[in-house]
């Protein structure tokens, strides 16, 4: 499973809001429903996370191993 639990402490931690990566990063409200309810985005919009907050992945997502 993929967890996007530190996107939001990294967004926190650097003082960026959800606001502001629709208004200034033109950041589709779709993405972020996406993110918030953990389900799929695609490499390209994990690497524009990653530019836009000046991070690496792993601030981004963790992966969460399933259960067998």
């Amino acid at each position: 499973m993929i967890s996007y639990d530190p996107l939001w402490e990294t967004m926190k931690r650097k003082g960026v809001s959800t606001y502001s990566l629709i208004k200034d990063h033109a950041f589709s409200r779709g993405t972020l429903d996406s993110l918030k309810h953990g389900r799929n985005i695609s490499t390209a919009t994990l690497n524009d996370l990653c530019n836009i907050l000046s991070c690496e992945v792993q601030e981004v997502l963790r992966h969460i191993p399933d259960k067998q």
